[in-house]
């Protein structure tokens, strides 16, 4: 069974559980008392706490999609000339995040800067002891070659 099943037959179970629990746990009814501070029991509708707790789950289900599932996908560098090129756009991040390329060549990264703000001015590659001023609205290439197949580029 793949994670995305057993992620939702978790939430399916959980929900379920927390449906049947707290039906009954709501409240504790007060005997007696006429003390101010008792709780007394509230009746809701079976169609309500069905609701609920579906939009309870619907709600969870949505976090982890987007923590969980909706990583954006590596892309591939296009070879040119026997060198590796990728346009990377610097606009409030970089958009590819993520970029495969192929050991030992040649890797020009093309950064084209369109946010104004101070922190996206400059890029750190400290693996390549490199570290590049990016003008605003003008792209920046920057050009190294990876010889290690397990570096890894997160931008």
């Amino acid at each position: 069974m793949s994670l995305k099943h057993k992620c939702w037959n978790g939430l399916l179970s959980l929900g379920l559980l927390l449906g049947i629990a707290t039906g009954d746990a709501v409240a504790q009814p007060s005997e007696t008392t006429s003390e101010p501070n008792q709780f007394r029991r509230v009746e809701l509708p079976l169609p309500l706490k069905v609701g609920v707790t579906l939009g309870g789950m619907a709600l969870i289900g949505l976090e982890l999609w987007w923590f969980q599932f909706s990583k954006t996908k590596a892309q591939q560098a296009e070879v040119h000339q026997g060198v590796q090129e990728i346009d990377v756009t610097v606009d409030g991040g970089y958009e590819p995040s993520r970029i495969v390329v192929q050991a030992g060549q040649l890797v020009r990264l093309n950064f084209l800067r369109k946010d104004p703000s101070s922190c996206l001015e400059k890029v750190l590659l400290p693996d390549f002891h490199q570290s590049v001023d990016l003008l605003l609205n003008h792209t920046t290439a920057v050009a190294a070659i990876i010889n290690s197949k397990s570096w890894q580029a997160r931008l």
